[in-house]
């Protein structure tokens, strides 16, 4: 069966910040060397032609706004003048592409475009932390979240600065095709897999002098123990450090908490066992180290809004789990 690429469209426009234009350019576009192609990636801008990147980066688009009218998915990156208005045509096809079911991203403060065309109203968005307030001020219909990597609330996805647009593009592709396919682009990146949308965009909390070194080493050893009792206790005595100054370092270190961090790579390794293997969700559960089917639920429910058998058959049906 010959496999229908999904459709990436890129929109440049005038200031785009040329980063936030080449992360979703390289991690769909990778797919170009695999056979199948699972993307088609095109960049476009309100007329083919020049587009006026910041740095004084001059770039050339051979795609106009038809192109966001077939496409699957829609990235726009960021802008470094926010005070320019957003043309009324690029906020109408956005408009009509949000109507007929594609999905829209937003880089940093290409959240500014999604909001001047209306696709955040009422809507939890989050943009780069310096940028949030004035997003708030300008859009009060917006429910802005400063501190989060990136945001999903139906259709309409919203990511902070920089490298955690490159985190949302890789839980696009895993949210597409699966873990196995995202951590395989990723490796092709050289980056780290995934991070969740819910960590810190920054972290706040120095860390002290005399505090020791990372704690990466209990986490790689939480990781190969996971369908054991991972106790705060038990985690703090593994990195030799008193539970208040384990839970501080952890979360400087992660942006979250230390049990928060477990539940959530349970969820990853059942979600790798739904995808990989046959076994009832039962056997998953207790692998993973919930105990029960009944708690794996619950918390594969809350982190990826959808069922663990949900997602088993969506994703051996090809379709976006």
């Amino acid at each position: 069966m010959r496999h229908t690429p999904h459709q990436v469209a890129i929109l440049a426009l005038d200031s785009v910040v040329p980063f936030d234009l080449a992360i979703p350019h390289q991690v769909f576009g990778f797919s170009r060397a695999a056979a199948p192609a699972r993307y088609r990636v095109r960049v476009c801008s309100p007329r083919p032609g020049r587009v006026r990147a910041a740095e004084g980066i001059i770039l050339e688009t051979r795609h106009g706004l038809r192109t966001l009218a077939a496409a699957d998915t829609i990235i726009v990156p960021g802008l470094t003048e926010l005070d320019r208005p957003i043309p009324r045509d690029v906020c109408s096809a956005l408009r009509r592409a949000h109507a007929r079911g594609a999905r829209l991203a937003s880089i940093c403060t290409g959240a500014f475009v999604l909001a001047a065309a209306g696709l955040l109203d009422g809507r939890r968005a989050t943009t780069h932390w310096q940028n949030a307030e004035a997003l708030a001020a300008r859009y009060p219909l917006v429910r802005v979240d400063p501190g989060v990597l990136y945001v999903a609330d139906g259709p309409v996805f919203t990511s902070a600065g920089l490298a955690a647009g490159l985190d949302l593009c890789l839980h696009l592709v895993q949210r597409d095709f699966g873990a196995q396919f995202a951590n395989s682009v990723a490796r092709e990146l050289v980056v780290a897999p995934h991070r969740s949308g819910g960590q810190a965009q920054f972290i706040d909390t120095p860390l002290e002098p005399g505090d020791g070194g990372s704690l990466e080493a209990t986490r790689i050893w939480a990781l190969a123990h996971l369908g054991q009792p991972l106790t705060l206790t038990r985690l703090a005595a593994h990195a030799r450090m008193n539970r208040r100054t384990f839970t501080r370092r952890f979360r400087s270190e992660t942006g979250m908490s230390a049990l928060q961090w477990v539940v959530y790579q349970r969820v990853l390794l059942a979600r790798r066992l739904l995808e990989t293997t046959d076994l009832p969700v039962s056997r998953i559960a207790a692998r993973a180290g919930f105990g029960s089917a009944l708690s794996l639920r619950l918390h594969f429910r809350k982190l990826l809004a959808v069922s663990p058998l949900s997602y088993r058959r969506a994703f051996r049906a090809g379709g976006e789990a």
